[in-house]
């Protein structure tokens, strides 16, 4: 049995969260799981992956990888076979695939291979510096200056005149 739920209301109390809501409401969506063509996803480093997809009878021409923003799309189709081959048993499949993967804020695609039937996707967190975390200095309150409105009278401090010596 499946549940639908209404995400309606939290959009109106939320501020920034439309992406994760948005995610929310794709999983209420159905869609056919299709595991064609058999993966792997790993994590090689901190911030390193590597997707491995088996697309034995694929050649490089025939996938096309596409990232748009967080969403990397695989697509494979075979071209025709040429006239006057006769195939007796097909084992290998051929059939088209498409495959996409979510992927997490600043994760790029850095490169692609296909060897021995296996396709494999390196991936990269690359966070911008600014948007990493830093840390903020704390001063103490006998060093800090009083901010002052420009519109307020100021102060001017003076050296007391050294008292004149008289004759």
């Amino acid at each position: 049995m499946r549940t639908t739920f209404d995400l309606s209301p939290l959009y109106r109390s939320s501020v920034g969260y439309d992406r994760l809501l948005d995610m929310l409401d794709q999983v209420n969506r159905v869609e056919p799981m299709t595991n064609w063509p058999p993966y792997n996803i790993e994590k090689t480093g901190d911030d390193q992956y590597r997707i491995t997809m088996a697309v034995a009878g694929f050649s490089p021409d025939e996938i096309e990888l596409v990232q748009q923003e967080n969403t990397l799309s695989v697509n494979g189709q075979k071209h025709p076979e040429p006239e006057g081959v006769q195939v007796l048993h097909r084992g290998i499949a051929t059939r088209a695939f498409k495959q996409t993967f979510n992927l997490a804020d600043h994760v790029k695609v850095t490169g692609a291979s296909l060897e021995n039937g296996l396709l494999t996707i390196e991936l990269k967190r690359e966070v911008p510096e600014e948007l990493k975390p830093h840390r903020i200095e704390i001063v103490s309150g006998t060093g800090a200056k009083a901010l002052s409105q420009d519109n307020q009278p100021q102060q001017i401090e003076h050296e007391p005149s050294k008292p004149s010596k008289a004759a």
